[in-house]
């Protein structure tokens, strides 16, 4: 016990006890409204702890292995409520939840990044060679992303080819991963230059800081928040129609906006504490290396996965109303990236953006 510091303690107690407290009311079949809030409160926490557990390999692996590594598997919750919603017969709320993954990180976590972070700092400079590159492999891969929906839509002789559509999109985007793999590392494991005052220069070591977990420990803590998370999003998924029917809550709506916040957008809030000490590239890493591995892994993995769970038919056929705001806000992201700053009313414009989108849901 030595080797955990107090946060760490405190995020283990906090997980256990969540994760407990969620079985606890599955198994005695409560109040399933209950049972699907403490549900989600331990996804968000199990996600935190994959996330400190992978941080605390970083001096193992290297700053750009560990930067793909913890964006990867920081999804893991999402990935399991994806798979098990698909099991269920859920597509809407999974085609709804990658979508809402997307939104969430580069509307809601980041535009509170920038408002926060500009309102402390004023206008927040960083690295424009980085963000575009993670702006391209965004918009590439969303764009690839709507072809089977596009496909659909404009009746083009493909339609009615929407799952060998998906599969093959998926297998091109997942070679797209690959392929700028080399050069993410690369780029992760270059140090940039750092400029700023001394708060500043103080983040940037404690964020290079990973911790002092020996490696059997920091595998271990993966291996255990990983099973952990398999049996949680069951639970989660399993309340999530009786709670969400009585809540009076549309399907469309749990998935962009509930789940996806629960399974994935969390742990990204350390992107909103790095701009608030002034760090706007490592939050603008962190914040947008989520979406991207959402489109070019999660999104691929999932459909490749579903004929696994008896989900065969899944496609990524997206309503109109997703596609457009799919498209929204990734259009408004990369307009407010590609200038190479950030301010507090580009924060405040991404996060209205986001409040808007998701009121427009509320009804279906």
């Amino acid at each position: 016990m030595g080797v955990f510091s107090h946060s760490d303690r405190r995020l283990i107690a906090l997980t256990l006890a969540t994760a407990v407290a969620a079985g606890i009311f599955h198994y005695s079949e409560g109040n399933q409204v209950l049972s699907f809030v403490v549900s989600a409160g331990a996804l968000a926490t199990l996600a935190s702890l994959v996330g400190r557990s992978v941080e605390a390999l970083g001096d193992r692996l290297g700053a750009g292995a560990t930067g793909v590594l913890q964006s990867f598997l920081g999804n893991l919750p999402e990935i399991f409520v994806i798979l098990f919603g698909l099991k269920a017969g859920l597509f809407e709320v999974v085609r709804a939840t990658i979508v809402g993954s997307i939104l969430a990180n580069i509307l809601l976590i980041m535009g509170a990044a920038f408002f926060l972070g500009g309102l402390k700092h004023g206008r927040q400079p960083f690295n424009q060679k980085n963000s575009r590159h993670l702006a391209l492999l965004l918009t590439l891969s969303v764009l690839a992303l709507s072809i089977p929906t596009l496909t659909a839509a404009l009746h083009t002789p493909a339609a009615g080819h929407e799952r060998s559509l998906t599969v093959m999109v998926s297998i091109l985007l997942l070679g797209l991963f690959l392929a700028s793999l080399p050069d993410t590392l690369r780029r992760n494991n270059e140090d940039p230059h750092t400029t700023g005052d001394p708060e500043a220069l103080a983040a940037k070591s404690e964020a290079d800081h990973h911790g002092d977990w020996p490696l059997r420990l920091a595998i271990g803590m993966l291996a255990i928040a990983g099973v952990g998370a398999a049996f949680v999003s069951d639970w989660f998924v399993a309340a999530l129609t009786p709670a969400t029917a009585t809540l009076g809550i549309n399907d469309t709506f749990a998935g962009l906006i509930i789940v996806a916040i629960a399974g994935n957008a969390v742990e990204n809030v350390v992107g909103i504490q790095l701009a608030l000490k002034n760090q706007t590239e490592y939050a603008l890493q962190v914040i947008l290396q989520s979406p991207v591995q959402v489109a070019m892994t999660v999104a691929p993995l999932i459909v490749l996965a579903a004929p696994l769970v008896g989900a065969s038919a899944f496609t990524l056929v997206l309503s109109p109303m997703l596609l457009a705001a799919l498209f929204m806000a990734v259009f408004v992201a990369v307009l407010v990236v590609v200038d190479g700053d950030s301010t507090w009313f580009e924060g405040a414009s991404l996060v209205v953006l986001y409040v808007a989108i998701a009121t427009a849901f509320w009804w279906g």
